[in-house]
């Protein structure tokens, strides 16, 4: 009990040491990690085209040897073929990417 007590006051102490924009960045980290109902929708033009449903995340790669941004983002979710809304029988979970600069598309969540 005095070990989790002793762990618990580091971690705040440390978390209060943290500048505001470190203190986004392990929130927002902890909201991917802890995952949304969330929904991608692909757009050509002004018509869906694609649609992924039950999104845990949607996380921005990096660079291997520089860690900087790289101009796509990657999930995984399942393949809303029909464009329901709805996960159906024979729809699968996937692994995507889209592009930031090239893609229209928009992420939400849907509780």
């Amino acid at each position: 009990m005095k070990l989790k007590l002793s762990i618990l006051i580091t971690f705040i102490l440390l978390l209060g040491g943290c500048t505001q924009e470190t203190q986004n960045k392990l929130s927002r980290s902890i909201q991917n990690w802890t995952g949304t109902n969330g929904v991608l929708e692909v757009y050509a033009g002004n018509k869906l085209v694609k649609r992924f449903i039950d999104i845990d995340k949607l996380t921005t790669a990096s660079g291997t040897d520089n860690d900087k941004d790289r101009p796509y983002r990657y999930g995984y979710g399942y393949n809303d073929k029909n464009l329901n809304g709805k996960r159906d029988e024979g729809e699968h979970r996937v692994y995507f990417e889209f592009s930031d600069y090239s893609t229209s598309y928009i992420f939400y969540e849907d509780k």
